[in-house]
């Protein structure tokens, strides 16, 4: 296989994954639902893992949310390098949020508010979804939990001109 194909390959891949995911986000107000609640989703569940305790010969806190962050990086940068990039600085910004509010918080009060807004931001996405007379993607297949993710980073990244 060449790389001309390999890389044709790869795109008609993130092609599809956002396509599909594309076809059960059409409504104006669920669009604008998850523009809110996906980032903030992926913050939370980068919360939760952040406080999850680290043994300390195994290093510090954040260790599982940095391994999570990791394996989904790997997934993004096989679809598509420049979403995998704009994803790699979306975990920074938010894992740097993270950190600032487990050492002004702690672990215990960091875990109930990210659950919090966990449960929250979810109940806005299937409200979203009910608007839209869709069920989510992930219901279809659960990796579409981290495409939606991608759907928005790819959005922000045809806004500034790169090519996803």
């Amino acid at each position: 296989m060449t790389a001309a194909t390999t890389s044709s390959d790869s795109r008609r891949d993130v092609d599809r994954w956002l396509g599909n995911y594309s076809e059960d986000h059409r409504n104006s107000t669920n669009i604008l639902i998850h523009w809110i609640c996906v980032p903030v989703i992926v913050w939370t569940v980068m919360a939760l893992l952040w406080s999850i305790p680290v043994p300390e010969a195994l290093g510090r806190p954040g260790l599982w949310a940095g391994a999570a962050m990791f394996f989904a990086l790997v997934f993004y940068l096989r679809l598509s390098r420049p979403l995998g990039f704009g994803m790699l600085a979306a975990f920074v910004v938010l894992g740097g949020a993270t950190e600032f509010l487990y050492r002004a918080l702690g672990a215990a009060d960091l875990r109930w508010l990210a659950l919090g807004v966990f449960v929250l931001a979810w109940i806005a996405q299937f409200v979203g979804h009910k608007i839209e007379g869709r069920r989510p993607s992930f219901l279809t297949d659960i990796a579409y939990l981290l495409i939606g993710p991608a759907w928005i980073m790819a959005k922000i990244l045809r806004k500034v001109g790169i090519a996803y």
